[in-house]
């Protein structure tokens, strides 16, 4: 039988640009749904802001990310038309996504070892909302 879950969670982030790491609260979110096995799909309901899985282990790639996104969708591109000054946001996070999918297996997200969860924001600081919707069965 399947049961399906969903909690959600707010991070306040600190800079206008900026990965931070959200692997924790996910997990605790698949512990007390009590999923043994399962998929959580982790959702991210903003226009600005994305989730990713990358290293974890090494702070300095989340960094390059950032800088790398930010010289891709520059912020002061004079060829935007959307009008409120954030046009690189909406761009950035859609090149990232707003979703990722992550199985779950005796309980524990099925992550690579030098794997974590990460809520991009691109437009903050902000208060963010992650959803994490879990299917168990």
């Amino acid at each position: 039988m399947k049961t399906f879950s969903m909690e959600t969670f707010s991070i306040a982030t600190s800079s206008r640009c900026e990965l931070v790491e959200i692997t924790g609260r996910v997990a605790a979110v698949v512990e007390a749904c009590g999923a043994s096995d399962g998929i959580a799909v982790i959702y991210i309901p903003h226009t600005t802001a994305a989730v990713t899985i990358n290293e974890n282990a090494d702070p300095s790639v989340a960094r390059d990310i950032v800088m790398k996104t930010s010289k891709l969708a520059e912020r002061r591109d004079r060829d935007y038309t959307h009008g409120e000054g954030n046009s690189d946001a909406h761009v950035k996070a859609s090149m990232l996504g707003s979703s990722e999918t992550v199985i779950i297996e005796e309980g524990r997200l099925r992550l690579g070892t030098w794997q974590g969860i990460f809520l991009a924001e691109f437009d903050g600081p902000r208060n963010r909302r992650v959803w994490v919707k879990v299917i168990s069965g």
